[in-house]
């Protein structure tokens, strides 16, 4: 054909000219249709699998499980509530099928095909569509993409059903399949061993025995030629953090037919900083390498480089802000978008840093993140609830900004719950807390025969591909606890044998899927980002050494059962877990008692209550920590309450801050990190958490919290006792006894902190005298990033009574306080606490320098005064006292201060009650 040029050419517009010059050129190719992405979430109907079609119930929500869409059906009791727990079980041990008809949307063209895409089906899945199996799932955590091309009805209504079996009875088939396996676990039963499926539905020592099933994440119909099936990036940042160099790959899918076209397309890579376009570039498509991962169809690739001078860069939320660069990839054809896909990330240089250190042994464990060392304080996350589908986006944020607002840097996400939601890593990306990730297998000997391995490498590889472009995940580990049962039952394992096939033919299986199969994936997908075989992993000796990797420190309520005081003596390179059993909110309480505040079992030692906690032992532990440090009573349950999260505050708080002062600056990292075991709740419980179900903060939130401040003063007490001048050395008598207080400062600043005077005053708890007021050190420079020794001296005041004397450490600049710290002689049960005659607690409004103001409370007494804690009145809704929202609580008082909790959602009419150590009641 001969294309005529005419005076009208020059007005054609750019659509115009493109189909002439496609007439012009017939052999070029037809633009393929874009990705058409229908949502099958309507219209699903459930049943038990061996009850007639006249028990079909419809579904509550989707994505779903079994145990809420009962629940919506009114046909089960809440789980949460009481003892129900032991009444739901049954459904863990029937099969279940969901079904649902949908619309699949028309083919335009004959070479398109037609996919059902499952993000997550829990967990033993069959899928039969208009009458034909498509799928067989057996693993919780795959994704599942069918071509039902030959199966499916275009413009017709099709019809879904999904039979869901059960995962406890299967689980046990295989233990009886595999008998030569030497099965054992801690919590749960060995049936989860054999079964990839969140390993809490078993029940953990904090939580219920709830099986699940059920489509638990979306499920899509997709119509495509060809679709962007991976987008994924290797960043670069200089070590002098000038310029970035970000390499862009997309992955393109294209059916058979239409593969031959994918070279004459192109990808178009665009990114945007802050919605402000930053680069574009449009790219060649060239074919791809043969995937070695059966469930990834790579047919060709495309692939940009960009070079950012100047990047914004991604940092921890303390050390600085949180630009999120987006990187959208477009693919087209004949300049018409077929499909597009596009992801956030974050421009950073993190390092695991493990180093030899000045004066101690081993090496050192900790994040360095821009060129920054990290003090890792947080806690571990475990899944915020039993039914991950009710767990919306808003309720994941307000989970991370929670933990955000009590100063931790690091939430761990722990081995035996899921691979979280992307708004939960979206929420620590935005926010600016550190991720540690851990592959989902925990606390057991897991199995490694053929079939399963293959199916834990998809998982790895899938839930890697999912989750790799967030910059707040600095590490990925193998599992929890594995190593540590390992060592527990002797199983076999010489880390210098490096022949990974014969370490299936060994008794512990399993070091097969953490060193081998997970360490390939991890090598392969994500090469930048520091793989750890295990939590706690010490370098194959042994999990328990304090001077390599890190360590999961539970002698103190676990193992040898020691005093918190001496947290400074179990103290690691990292302690990755730790801590110490309180009840939850008194309002938590009454939640999952049937009959509220007026139940039967509405006290401490009730069968109600130690049902809502599944800790083993947990009635004589709480009860051991609690007689060796306070004077308390079970009754009145507030006041019972109170107590469990006192002793709760005063543990944690003394980790923290015995530990941080081993972070000692540049090669005396001697610890790097603490993450408290753990921030929340999967149920109403008595746990381990520092806030409960609900995101109530116990007490021990707040004494984290100013733990982990970026500025703080710390003290300990430490007895010297020798015989005196002219004793025999093994002599009971004449023993001269010194009490002795060390102080030190911690500056988790970036910048040298000079000025700094320490003011000690002291007290007599008694009488509420002071006895001392003094300057230990006047114009200090506390050095960035670090802890400061600061002074060691004799407990000041009067000599003798070093055992009634509260003595109070502030760091001062230019006259104005800026830490704070009160130390009490313990343990606290032998004193004798003066009762305050003035304990005010009033409603004040602040203004700052800025002009701005806001509410705070204020808190004042004549005598010292222990863990003085303000609540909202009992006779409150539990809505309106969860609007009060305090900043700071459970706090010391001594005479002549006025401490400020600086409060939110306050008003003149608010009613605040106080609880604090010795009170009456």
């Amino acid at each position: 054909m001969v294309l005529i040029k005419s005076p009208e050419l020059d007005q054609l517009n750019e659509e115009q000219l493109d189909l002439l010059e496609s007439l012009r050129n017939p052999t070029a190719p037809n633009t393929m249709p874009a990705r058409i992405i229908v949502p099958v979430d309507q219209g699903w109907t459930f049943k038990q699998a061996d009850l007639d079609d006249s028990h079909w119930l419809p579904v509550a929500q989707f994505p779903t499980n079994v145990h809420l869409d009962l629940l919506a059906n009114e046909r089960i009791p809440d789980p949460f509530i009481g003892k129900n727990e032991e009444l739901v079980q049954w459904i863990g041990e029937k099969a279940w099928v969901y079904k649902t008809t949908f619309e699949a949307p028309a083919v335009s063209s004959a070479r398109a095909k037609t996919v059902l895409a499952f993000d997550g089906l829990d967990t033993f899945a069959t899928v039969v569509l208009n009458g034909t199996t498509i799928l067989e799932s057996d693993n919780m955590f795959i994704p599942h993409r069918v071509d039902i091309s030959s199966v499916v009805r275009p413009s017709e209504t099709n019809e879904l059903v999904i039979t869901f079996d059960s995962a406890y009875l299967r689980g046990w088939d295989l233990v009886e399949k595999y008998p030569d396996h030497k099965w054992g676990c801690w919590n749960g039963d060995n049936s989860r061993l054999a079964v990839r499926k969140s390993q809490y539905h078993w029940g953990w020592d904090w939580g219920p025995m709830l099986m699940t099933c059920g489509p638990w994440r979306p499920i899509n119909v997709e119509v495509y030629e060809a679709r962007i099936a991976d987008l994924s990036f290797e960043t670069v940042v200089d070590e002098t953090l000038q310029s970035a160099k970000v390499l862009v790959r997309a992955e393109l899918e294209a059916t058979e037919s239409a593969k031959a076209d994918l070279p004459l397309a192109k990808v178009r890579f665009d990114v945007h900083l802050d919605s402000i376009a930053v680069s574009s570039q449009i790219i060649e498509i060239r074919a791809a390498e043969a995937s070695s991962d059966p469930d990834v169809q790579v047919d060709a690739v495309s692939g940009a480089e960009f070079l950012i001078n100047s990047p914004k860069l991604w940092y921890p939320a303390r050390y600085g802000k949180q630009p999120l660069y987006t990187i959208t990839a477009t693919l087209l054809s004949n300049k018409e978008e077929v499909d597009s896909t596009y992801k956030r990330i974050g421009l950073r240089r993190a390092l695991l840093v493990q180093r030899p250190l000045e004066g101690q042994p081993g090496t050192s464990f900790f994040f360095e993140v821009n060129n920054v060392p990290v003090f890792c304080g947080g806690s571990d996350w475990i899944p915020a609830d039993n039914f991950v589908p009710c767990i919306d986006n808003e309720r994941y944020h307000d989970w991370v900004k929670l933990a955000l607002e009590g100063n931790q840097a690091m939430i761990r996400v722990w081995g035996g719950g899921i691979y979280e939601e992307q708004a939960f890593y979206d929420a620590c990306d935005e926010l600016g807390v550190l991720v540690w990730q851990d592959f989902m297998f925990g606390c057991g000997n897991y199995p490694a025969w053929p079939e399963l391995r293959e199916s834990i490498r998809r998982e790895a590889a899938a839930n890697v591909r999912l989750l790799r472009h967030h910059p707040s995940i600095v590490i990925w580990a193998g599992n929890n606890e594995d190593y540590q049962y390992q060592e527990s039952e002797n199983l076999t394992y010489d880390f210098a044998n490096k022949d990974a096939e014969s370490w299936l033919k060994t008794d512990f299986p399993a070091r097969y899927i953490y060193e081998k199969i997970l360490a390939d994936v991890c090598e392969d997908l994500i090469p930048d980002t520091p793989y750890h075989f295990g939590s706690p992993w010490g370098g194959g000796v042994d999990t328990h050494d304090p001077t390599v990797g890190d360590i999961h420190q539970w002698n103190v309520w676990h193992g040898t059962q020691e005093k918190y005081q001496n947290f400074d003596k179990l103290v690691g390179r990292f302690v990755s877990e730790f801590g110490m059993e309180a009840f939850p909110n008194v309002r938590t309480i009454d939640a999952f008692l049937p009959q509220g505040r007026n139940d039967p079992d509405r006290f401490a030692q009730s069968a109600t209550v130690d049902f809502h906690n599944k800790a083993d032992g947990h009635e004589r532990r709480i009860a051991l920590y609690l007689v060796e440090n306070l004077r308390y009573a079970p009754d009145p349950l507030e006041q019972f309450v109170y107590c469990t999260q006192l002793m709760q505050a005063e543990c944690l708080a003394s980790a923290y801050r015995l530990w941080k002062r081993q972070w000692q600056g540049p090669n005396r990292e001697y610890c790097g990190g603490a993450l408290v075991w753990q921030l929340n709740d999967c149920w109403p419980v008595t746990s381990w958490s520092i806030c409960d179900y609900y995101l109530r903060p116990k007490h021990a939130f707040y004494t984290v919290k100013r733990e982990m401040a970026p500025i703080t003063v710390g003290m300990t007490r430490k007895e010297h006792a020798h015989p005196a001048e002219g004793s025999r050395s093994h002599s009971r008598i004449n023993i001269q006894r010194r009490m002795q207080i060390e102080i030190w400062g911690s500056n988790l600043t970036v910048e040298d902190l000079s000025g700094v005077d320490c003011v000690v005053r002291a007290w007599d708890v008694e009488t509420g005298k002071q006895t001392y007021d003094g300057r230990v050190a006047v114009g200090l420079v506390l050095k960035s990033n670090r802890s400061t020794e600061i002074a060691a001296l004799d407990v000041p005041g009067v000599t003798g009574d070093e055992a009634r004397t509260v003595v109070a450490a502030y760091l001062v600049v230019s006259d104005k306080q800026i830490a704070r710290y009160v130390n009490w002689p313990e343990p606290l049960k032998y004193l004798h606490l003066a009762k305050p005659k003035q304990l005010t607690a009033q409603l004040a409004t602040v203004t700052a320098a800025d002009g701005s103001t806001s509410n705070v409370v204020e808190l004042s007494a004549e005598v010292p005064i222990k863990g003085v804690a303000v609540e909202v009145h009992q006779d409150v809704s539990d809505a309106e006292a969860d609007a009060v929202k305090f900043d700071d609580n459970l706090v010391d008082l001594v005479p002549g201060e006025t401490v400020q909790l600086g409060v939110k959602g306050a008003t003149a009419e608010t009613r605040f009650t106080t609880r604090y150590l010795g009170m009456q009641v």
